[in-house]
């Protein structure tokens, strides 16, 4: 039996209920296919800080470096004040450069948009995530936006290479070119460079504006999006919506030497305990998570699952129209696995 040790970083609100249920899933999973699980669980956020003094305890930082992957669930990033963005911080300290967002259709679930299979390739690290602001003076504050060959190369190269591995049709890089030139000029120059080497890979260019108004006339001419942090950020969270939302679609930042797998939603303070949150958001990246460390046979075992869940509609939480809870729901799921 294979065992592989993970970061399990539960969050805050509703974290802790999602992080629960997925990690039973995995686990019963995991032993229909001789697979073991050993997680390392720390916290991040307001709630370390009261226990630790740090909003990311050292402890988490060194748990991570030593697993290499993590599972997340969502914490609190206080708006306009306190402190800095777990996230944002996670993938500056690990390198986790690229941001990828798979949104896709679940069966049975009925929404304005049907069969959407779309890849967002977000930039992670650079443009103005890259936290460089002050203030000039009273009531005047610079937020400086960077973006460097090195990161622009490396994400294109990501995206293509993705492409070709998986028989995706075709890329296109959002930008801003017509405004900023220089900065998202330079992104351009090297997606249209790493471009050249796929030939076999249609490759096309949208300004950021246009593309959100193309993405809700006609989402089925994209395929995989390639684009700067802000942008990506934006985009990935508009195509959520084509698939039910953002409690349904997983994330995954990836670097060279880490990995962290995450909900992308909020951390819902409102429903926090009361067993109504969704899981699937963060079972999906479970299972990009279970992609990447080799264990392609236990990620299938739960995506056909929590497929056959949905398919069936009977178990579904109050988000999606059903009537279960978040332990109902993973129960499900668990008993779909046979």
């Amino acid at each position: 039996m294979t065992t592989h040790k993970i970061t399990l970083i539960p969050g805050d609100g509703i974290g802790p209920e999602v992080s629960g249920a997925v990690v039973k899933i995995v686990e019963t999973a995991g032993a229909a296919t001789r697979v073991k699980f050993e997680w390392h669980t720390h916290n991040a956020g307001a709630e370390a800080f009261e226990k630790t003094g740090e909003y990311i305890p050292k402890a988490l930082y060194e748990s991570i470096e030593a697993t290499r992957v993590a599972l997340k669930g969502p914490v609190t990033t206080p708006v306009g004040g306190g402190f800095t963005s777990i996230n944002v911080t996670l993938r500056q300290k690990f390198e986790l450069f690229a941001n990828f967002r798979p949104v896709k259709s679940l069966p049975g679930l009925k929404t304005k948009y049907p069969d959407i299979d779309l890849i967002i390739v977000r930039e992670n690290m650079e443009d103005l995530y890259a936290g460089l602001e002050h203030v000039v003076v009273p009531g005047v504050v610079q937020a400086l936006k960077i973006i460097t060959e090195k990161g622009s190369t490396r994400i294109a190269q990501f995206a293509f290479d993705y492409a070709r591995k998986h028989g995706r049709r075709k890329v296109h890089s959002i930008h801003k070119a017509n405004i900023m030139k220089l900065s998202d000029g330079l992104f351009l120059r090297c997606c249209r460079a790493v471009a050249e080497g796929f030939p076999e890979i249609l490759y096309a260019e949208h300004i950021v504006d246009n593309a959100c108004m193309q993405l809700v006339m006609n989402p089925y001419q994209y395929d995989i999006l390639l684009t700067e942090n802000l942008y990506g950020d934006i985009i990935s969270d508009l195509c959520s919506a084509f698939v039910g939302g953002l409690g349904l679609v997983p994330g995954a930042n990836l670097g060279t030497e880490c990995a962290i797998f995450e909900a992308v939603h909020g951390s819902a303070p409102d429903i926090a305990g009361k067993n109504l949150a969704n899981p699937t958001a963060l079972l999906q990246s479970a299972v990009l998570m279970l992609h990447h460390i080799n264990e392609g046979p236990t990620a299938e075992k739960i995506q056909t699952a929590l497929e056959q869940v949905y398919r069936e509609g009977k178990t579904l939480t109050k988000d999606v129209g059903g009537t279960s809870g978040t332990k109902e729901f993973a129960d499900a799921v668990i008993a779909a696995m046979g």
